[in-house]
């Protein structure tokens, strides 16, 4: 069978006193239908970037609900991950060389973990290219049965999708029942499917990542990175991924440092495992701060996990995401629960969370991001009105709880 992911027990009632209690009730009645229900969550992998951080929380929260819930993970090979990487780059907008022998490693792989499928279920959920096409090559084994309704989630921005490669998936995506999408902007027009459904994201507000930290102790983990509190600081958290685009966050950095000479900046991420371009980007970045020790990159590597990241996007003046692509950008919600300002790359679904001069700016170069961060690294005030304003957007707009009630809302519909 494929991988099956551990994972820790978590309560909806627990949610109650950030997303209040009538939520909890009116998610308890939608779900009442579906108690029972066995539901299967594919990706490509446990660890590392959105996806996987949002079936961590979503899973368990889908088993409180009486759901008999699973999230599993396929199997790949270095070849095939730098394959669906270049897949992931392409329907970004990317051009790649997309060759009969690429589509050939892709398939075989899908099927061998196809065959590796066991169990039934009600609903399986198939999260982005990587396992896109599982559903044509399972053809009839138990996991499709008659009554199966299957679901393709695609986290990524498609609007500018490279055709060719988007043309060979496009019939794996439309055998499903459902598509899913952060934006109705990313949605080919090519794309045929009678249910095709709009489902922003959201951050888990009690995961480690977003839990509120006594002051004390967060100073006293950036200090163990080298980072001083007691000075100004920019913090960026996201994959080392060239559309996240860390190059130009430094180039911003160096502006901001010629106004503000105390300035610090923090680049943190993790290494997916799905990722092979990681380290290469990594490399670039660490390159191009060419030995400023005000420049502190950091990822897993130097055993930075969720509370660490907790703590640098809490001791941040200004959170960053100068995405250049974005699906949706998980780290924008999690910086304005923090209450924090943040400057985002006008791209994706960063649009749905940044109300321009209201929680934070929204910028189509380097000189913007920079220009933005002096003004409120200058006016700390005018900073924290606008965290402020940031926490009541994501708690009204981006908690999981609202994500965990769409996916409710869709499975029962597919019943009916």
């Amino acid at each position: 069978m494929l991988e099956r992911v551990p994972l820790l027990e978590k309560s909806l009632a627990d949610y109650a006193d950030v997303a209040g209690e009538d939520t909890i009730e009116r998610i308890r009645a939608a779900a009442a239908p579906l108690k029972g229900a066995r539901i299967l969550h594919v990706n490509a992998t446990a660890y590392g970037g959105g996806v996987a951080e949002l079936l961590a929380t979503h899973v368990p929260l889908l088993r409180d609900l009486g759901i008999e819930a699973e999230w599993q993970v396929i199997h790949g090979s270095d070849e095939f991950f730098a394959i669906t990487k270049h897949v992931h780059n392409a329907l970004q907008g990317a051009a790649i060389e997309w060759t009969n022998e690429m589509q050939r490693i892709y398939l075989e792989k899908v099927l061998d973990n196809a065959l590796l499928l066991e169990g039934t279920y009600d609903y399986v959920v198939i999260h982005d290219p990587q396992p896109a096409a599982l559903l044509a090559m399972a053809g009839s084994t138990s996991i499709n049965g008659p009554s199966t309704k299957w679901i393709w989630r695609c986290h990524i921005d498609l609007t500018d999708a490279n055709q060719e490669v988007w043309e060979f998936f496009r019939p794996y995506v439309e055998q499903h029942d459902a598509s899913v999408w952060t934006m109705p902007e990313f949605v080919p027009a090519s794309l045929s499917m009678d249910r095709i459904v709009q489902a922003p994201p959201c951050i888990d507000p009690l995961s480690v990542k977003n839990l509120d930290l006594p002051e004390p102790f967060m100073r006293e983990i950036v200090k163990q990175y080298g980072i001083n509190p007691d000075r100004p600081l920019l913090c960026q958290v996201s994959r080392y991924d060239p559309w996240k685009d860390p190059l130009g966050v430094i180039e911003a950095y160096r502006i901001v440092k010629q106004e503000i000479p105390d300035v610090q900046l923090v680049l943190a991420g993790s290494m997916a495992t799905d990722d092979p371009e990681g380290f290469q980007v990594w490399e670039e970045v660490d390159e191009a701060r060419h030995g400023d020790h005000d420049i502190h990159l950091l990822s897993n590597i130097q055993q930075v996990g969720n509370v660490q990241i907790n703590a640098f996007q809490r001791a941040a003046e200004v959170v960053i995401q100068k995405s250049l692509r974005e699906g949706f950008g998980l780290t924008v919600s999690e910086g304005l629960w923090k209450g924090r300002p943040v400057i985002g790359g006008r791209a994706g679904g960063i649009t749905l969370q940044i109300d321009h001069g209201e929680n934070g700016y929204l910028v189509d170069s380097v000189e913007e991001c920079a220009q933005y961060s002096i003004d409120l690294l200058r006016d700390p005030e005018r900073a924290t009105e606008m965290g402020e304003s940031g926490k009541e957007h994501v708690r009204k707009n981006f908690l999981s709880t609202r994500e965990l009630e769409d996916w409710v809302g869709l499975f029962t519909s597919l019943t009916g």
